[in-house]
Formats: C-alpha cells, structure tokens, sequence
C-alpha cells in the first residue's frame, strides 16, 4: 500500500479482465458505480473515480505467462485523504498473495 494517492495513476495488474471484474465489486465497497465495456464510474460521496483498462501482451518468465490488466486510475473531486481512505480498502482487497 502505498502513503498518498495522485489524481490520476495508472497501474499493471497481473490478472484477467475477467477475474478483475470479479474482485471490483467487493474492492469498491458499497459505493455506487456504473460498468460500461472497459471501464468502470465509481461515486465516492461528492466526488468520483473514472476507471479504464485495457489488456496488454502477457509477462513473460521463463516458461511462465502471467496476464496484464492495464487500468487508469482518475479520481474528481477528492482530497488526498479521500482518495488514501478509498484505495487502502480497495489496495487490500486487490492484493492477491501466495505461499
């Protein structure tokens, strides 16, 4: 997790578009959203984040393939602690680990 937020972000995610579509309602809490192909509206009290991806070619390590997920991040009319306090839940909930 990281200790600030900047309005627009842009991040890679090592998973499917259709496992992401999966995680988001859970990542996003009960906050009022929209889905549209490829991108999500999120309304976060007054203000909102804008959510849009795009697939990108697999990782490749060794004999490995890891999927990418491209997402863009821009959120409107949030302060740093609203933008902090909305991606620390969605950040814990996105985070996917092994062992």
């Amino acid at each position: 997790m990281q200790s600030s937020y900047a309005e627009r972000f842009e991040r890679e995610m090592g998973c499917t578009e259709a496992e992401w579509l999966r995680w988001l309602p859970a990542a996003i809490g009960e906050h009022p959203w929209n889905l549209r192909e490829s991108r999500a509206d999120i309304q976060i009290g007054v203000g909102r984040l804008d959510l849009s991806w795009h697939r990108a070619a697999p990782r490749a390590i060794a004999l490995m393939r890891m999927p990418r997920l491209i997402v863009d991040f821009r959120f409107d009319g949030l302060d740093a602690t609203l933008r902090y306090a909305f991606m620390k839940r969605f950040d814990l909930y996105m985070q996917r680990g092994g062992g």
